[in-house]
């Protein structure tokens, strides 16, 4: 069922007809979720053939610095559960696009034309950004965080880390920084409400600096140049937001 008068337009009218169009959204949020699962399911289901593959690949940025070569299973179903569960979340990031389209698809309805426009390149962008955060992290954080700890293993002791403890950790920084990538989207949806302004934004460019910095001071190893590639980034972020501002539309009321 397509309805394309703005939400406050269509709401207008008898109680019968206000529970019949609840229904009907109701009734399409459910086909678009039930659409998006089976999709899920889809790609899980072909990523779990190269599991092991997947599970390999995220273990490489350890697995270069470690002198075994190796991390350790403790569990005895481990070695099955872990890629397992790895292949259904990478099947969640992989199929994000299309859940952000569904979501797209199901609200543009109820909009406006330049409200469709607008959320329509917050999805875009906020998407780019976010699987540019997860290889960040990936290509540039990790290799960083681990060869520091790889490196400060003292004298004695042999590090063998546990492959569900890894895939853990790995995937809570992929997050934290596919996060951290959305500042700029964060923003412009903070400016278009009218929560803040893009003046208030600039005067606290201070303040976003400082932060950045303290975010490479807990995220990254404790040094000066792994800190810096962290803060920078961040700070750009911060910078990138008050750019993209400029261009959004003025809110109609």
């Amino acid at each position: 069922m397509r309805l394309s008068m703005p939400l406050s337009s269509r709401m207008n009218g008898s109680p019968n007809e206000s529970h019949a169009q609840i229904l009907a959204f109701l009734i399409e949020l459910r086909r678009r979720f039930l659409t998006y699962f089976f999709v899920v399911a889809v790609v899980f289901l072909v990523l779990l053939l190269f599991a092991n593959q997947l599970y390999t690949f995220l273990a490489l940025p350890l697995l270069k610095h470690l002198p075994q070569g190796h991390l350790i299973a403790t569990q005895i179903m481990a070695p099955f559960l872990v890629p397992f569960k790895l292949a259904f979340i990478a099947a969640l990031l992989v199929t994000v696009p299309f859940f952000l389209y569904q979501l797209w698809a199901f609200m543009a309805p109820a909009l406006y034309h330049h409200e469709r426009r607008l959320l329509w390149i917050l999805i875009f962008v906020s998407t780019l950004l976010f699987y540019s955060g997860m290889a960040f992290a990936y290509w540039v954080i990790f290799p960083l965080l681990f060869h520091f700890f790889v490196q400060t293993v003292p004298h004695g002791v042999v590090l063998s880390p546990d492959m569900t403890q890894y895939l853990d950790l790995t995937m809570q920084l992929l997050f934290v920084f596919g996060g951290l990538f959305e500042i700029p989207i964060a923003m412009m949806l903070l400016i278009w409400s009218g929560v803040m302004t893009r003046q208030r934004f600039v005067k606290m460019r201070p303040y976003a600096i400082v932060g950045a910095f303290i975010v490479g001071m807990l995220l990254a190893p404790p040094d000066v140049l792994s800190q810096t590639l962290l803060a920078i980034p961040i700070w750009l972020l911060y910078e990138g937001g008050i750019v993209l501002s400029r261009f959004l539309p003025v809110r109609r009321v």
